[in-house]
């Protein structure tokens, strides 16, 4: 590879900002601002918006739309049942 064209790969602390959790794993995205983990080492905080803890298809929380599907909408809009 060559030298001095790669961003540099560090660990970062990311935090899922709709519910406060933490994890800490590797990126090359940086940030300004920092945080001191369980560990006792600062690292730098990225704040994200949906994270694993957050996102309805691991939570299982999401939505099932099994009525109206585009199915469900043919017949109708051709009155088949």
């Amino acid at each position: 590879m060559k030298k001095d064209i790669h961003p540099e790969y560090r660990k970062v602390v990311f935090l899922d900002t709709s519910s406060d959790f933490k994890f800490l794993s590797g990126s090359t995205k940086e940030s300004n601002e920092t945080i001191e983990w369980e560990d006792g080492n600062t690292y730098p905080l990225i704040k994200v918006e949906i994270s694993s803890d957050s996102h309805p298809f691991y939570t299982g929380k999401q939505k099932a739309d099994r009525v109206g599907g585009r199915v469900d909408r043919f017949k109708k809009k051709y009155n088949m049942k």
